[in-house]
């Protein structure tokens, strides 16, 4: 088949990158916002708290669209992502006006406008993970690595915007002559409503974005199709071989002849062997770390060495996450020792980060430049490293088809949860991990 046009392959990856952006932008944007709305919300800090309950809540969605997959066989993913994108928009475009209001719940103030909508939020989020990755199967390969990096986008994007906004300025003040010094808070450039409002409109973005893919696919998407190249045919040259490379990539010897229709039952056996079993574990830990065990101790790991370590270790740890994406486009490991020699050098930046967290407010090297070009390299390193694993591993199982990356969907979202679930009692219950405040030294310097 002829290749097609460069500029029709750039405008699909583009598409498929704002495509993605919208699978968590959502959620990302109301965690990166809580410094700006719990000033007003009557939970205050104990938001989070509830958040993280919400948004464990929210893979409840993984239950409604494996209903509509009884009721409705056959149909595809794109009345499911129409609905996820849906919700994304109207939720979003709901919470710009009505995110400061409270009602009473038992004779209490509680932010419920608040707190519904994040919860139609979370459902839509976790709901996009099982409805996104399997779309994608109808695309070759590399268009699966531009969607991670547009999720990637959907965490960076938030940061940068509440960056822009202002978001925890503020100066040390001396208060008296013991060298004592008090916080002086900095207004917010503009309030959380415009905030949610621009967000809104990355959401739409996104979803316009998958009505544009649906016009570049010359089949319709919602026919299901047994093998990923039955799909749009936009690949460059060279993809036809790659696809035949990654046609049977869960087994350990590949032994399909060139051309040979792979059967789902073949398929499922593939997925289900050792090789895919390890795949699928690795995809669910770093799931777990990335989207539950990091994020609950990024600030008490960061905080200790200021607020411009806290601020840069957010940014550049999101931007490690596109970044990785762009690599796995030229360079991608199928070796499973290398995918798990790089999930271990993950995991040793992950735990130094957990020590860092555990030890604050006092960490080791606290107020020396060194501590803080450490702290801020290790998220990079260690959000970049768990990007790359993830988007190969996705990119390993693309092979398999509709089946292999709906499994990657659901093992990506089973490890997120478990990971908020086992961080929720240290942080909130047991409270073993420690904040200093503001403009105070802890630790007697």
């Amino acid at each position: 088949m002829a290749a097609p046009p460069l500029g029709r392959l750039v405008l699909t990856h583009l598409l498929v990158a704002l495509f993605g952006m919208g699978s968590w932008a959502a959620v990302n944007g109301i965690w990166v916002e809580l410094p700006v709305v719990v000033k007003d919300l009557p939970e205050s800090w104990s938001l989070p708290s509830y958040l993280s309950v919400l948004v464990a809540l929210g893979n409840l969605g993984l239950l409604v669209v494996t209903l509509w997959r009884r009721l409705a066989p056959g149909k595809g993913e794109r009345f499911p992502i129409q609905v996820v994108q849906g919700l994304g928009i109207v939720g979003t475009a709901l919470l710009a006006p009505l995110w400061h209001h409270v009602a009473p719940v038992a004779g209490q103030p509680h932010s419920v406008a608040f707190l519904t909508v994040a919860l139609v939020l979370a459902l839509a989020c976790c709901a996009s993970n099982v409805t996104f990755l399997p779309f994608l199967s109808h695309l070759p390969p590399p268009f699966l690595r531009s969607f991670f990096l547009g999720q990637g986008l959907s965490a960076l994007l938030p940061c940068m915007l509440a960056l822009i906004q202002g978001v925890g300025r503020l100066e040390c003040l001396p208060a008296s002559a013991n060298g004592t010094s008090r916080p002086i808070y900095f207004p917010e450039r503009f309030r959380a409503s415009t905030f949610f409002w621009v967000l809104t409109a990355l959401l739409v973005t996104s979803a316009a974005a998958f009505q544009g893919l649906l016009l570049l696919l010359p089949s319709p998407p919602s026919v299901p199709t047994g093998s990923p190249v039955q799909g749009l045919r936009v690949g460059e040259p060279g993809v036809e071989e790659e696809e035949e490379e990654e046609a049977s990539p869960l087994q350990e010897p590949p032994n399909q002849a060139a051309g040979t229709t792979v059967s789902p039952d073949l398929k499922a056996h593939q997925l289900f062997s050792a090789r895919g079993a390890c795949l699928l574990g690795l995809l669910a830990i770093t799931n777990a770390l990335t989207n539950g065990v990091l994020p609950a101790v990024q600030s008490f790991s960061c905080l200790p060495y200021g607020r411009l370590t806290y601020h840069l270790a957010v940014v550049l740890g999101s931007s490690a996450n596109p970044l990785a994406c762009f690599l796995a486009m030229g360079i991608l490991c199928r070796s499973l020792a290398g995918l798990c020699g790089l999930f271990l050098l993950g995991i040793f930046f992950g735990a130094y980060l957990i020590a860092l967290a555990v030890l604050s407010p006092c960490p080791p090297l606290v107020g020396t430049s060194t501590g803080m070009v450490l702290v801020v390299m290790s998220w990079v390193l260690c959000m970049g490293l768990f990007s790359y694993v993830k988007v190969a591993i996705s990119s390993v199982l693309h092979g398999g088809g509709r089946p292999a990356l709906l499994a990657a969907g659901v093992t990506i979202q089973v490890g997120s949860l478990l990971g908020a679930v086992a961080m929720f009692p240290p942080t909130s219950i047991y409270h073993v991990f420690h904040s200093g405040q503001d403009c105070v030294d802890s630790c007697g310097r």
